[in-house]
């Protein structure tokens, strides 16, 4: 009996033992309690806790998490009222005073972001609100940050999701858009048509410079092909005038060489009182040289017809 009393014993020991081994995952923490205070955070590996006693208070997560609230109603400074939606990035960085630092802690996230979220967008316009996101962000991080540090959670990141103005406000700014999209609009055709006009006229400047251009070379040329026409006929002419004064100065000297003596004077001289009779005048004055010489002449020219 004492060896069967000894087993059954020793089956309970390790029942007790094995329903109280616990083992801690990777990025989990638990918070321990002995007679429910405060005893230990386990980190991760085999532990075991004492039966009856140890109790696993909390089981906390490490890793980042996120939370996304639904849209808060907050109210700007010009008496908008809108819907804004967020996302809190947050760590726990302390298993123990996230366990005991805050009742529900996620609720109470909430409700401080609610909070700090109305007092940022109050000091804003509805413009201000709708282009002033990363300074809402940045403002509530911090904000956040520092209200949760003593309940062991790291703010990392808020984000604004969405900003819902009221469906006027939505029409009002559908109906601006399409006013300002229809003005740039009419400003880009406006620029267009000025573009167009600009290089129309500039087209036609240039047309005009190139025809002024044209119509200056070909007077260019014209006036060199006259002056080039007036250079040959001038050396033209210079050449047959001296053409003719070469011809004269070769019969000079022709004359010269031949020695011709006063009856071969005389007979050139008689010559050309004969041409000149030829002529239309009606008197002919015979110089008294040739009046002597015309017996000669008449003697002669009948020698020689005999």
């Amino acid at each position: 009996m004492e060896f069967i009393g000894f087993i059954i014993l020793f089956i309970i020991i390790a029942v007790l033992i094995a329903t109280n081994i616990r083992i801690v995952p990777q990025a989990n923490a638990y918070v321990v309690e002995r007679l429910g205070a405060y005893q230990a955070t386990w980190g991760v590996g085999v532990h075991v806790k004492v039966p009856l006693i140890d109790k696993i208070a909390k089981k906390v997560v490490l890793k980042e998490q996120v939370i996304d609230f639904p849209p808060q109603p907050v109210i700007t400074k010009d008496n908008v009222t809108m819907q804004i939606d967020t996302v809190i990035f947050f760590q726990i960085t302390d298993p123990k005073f996230y366990a005991y630092g805050v009742d529900r802690p996620m609720l109470a996230i909430e409700n401080l972001s609610a909070t700090t979220l109305r007092n940022i967008i109050g000091d804003l316009e509805l413009d201000e609100t709708l282009t002033s996101r990363e300074i809402i962000n940045s403002k509530m991080r911090i904000v956040l940050d520092e209200a949760t540090d003593p309940w062991g959670i790291k703010i990392n990141r808020v984000e604004v999701k969405n900003i819902i103005p009221p469906k006027e406000i939505q029409n009002a700014m559908e109906k601006q858009m399409k006013a300002e999209r229809e003005k740039r609009e009419s400003i880009l055709i406006a620029e267009g048509q000025k573009n167009a006009a600009i290089l129309v006229s500039q087209g036609k400047k240039e047309s005009l410079i190139l025809e002024a251009e044209a119509e200056k070379q070909a007077a260019i040329l014209r006036a060199e092909a006259k002056k080039e026409a007036s250079i040959r006929e001038a050396e033209g002419e210079a050449e047959a005038i001296l053409s003719i004064q070469k011809a004269t100065a070769e019969g000079l000297k022709m004359i010269k060489d031949v020695e011709l003596n006063k009856e071969v004077l005389t007979f050139k001289s008689f010559e050309s009182f004969e041409k000149a009779a030829n002529g239309q005048a009606t008197k002919i004055i015979i110089p008294s040289e040739i009046q002597g010489l015309a017996g000669l002449s008449k003697a002669l020219s009948e020698t020689l017809k005999q």
